[in-house]
């Protein structure tokens, strides 16, 4: 089922999302959903070729092992 959300932006970014949905054809609504699932298909997923390459890598593997541990016990700092 379909799901409504509300969003505010500025008017700036209202008129990209305008002028590149109209480029593509595409209802304001549309093309926000098809960015927005593009981009995290394209940015938070891996293809299983990109895994195994990760999964081959054991020093990057230990590193990332341990940066999750270091998560877990709160050994981190949020920068931004």
């Amino acid at each position: 089922m379909a799901k409504t959300i509300t969003i505010r932006i500025d008017d700036d970014t209202y008129e990209m999302f305008r002028k590149a949905a109209d480029g593509e054809r595409r209802s304001i609504s549309n093309f926000i959903e098809y960015a927005a699932v593009s981009y995290i298909t394209g940015e938070a997923y891996v293809s299983n070729g990109e895994m195994r390459d990760i999964l081959a890598d054991k020093a990057l593997v230990k590193s990332l092992r341990k940066g999750l541990d270091d998560v877990k016990k709160g050994r981190y700092t949020v920068v931004g």
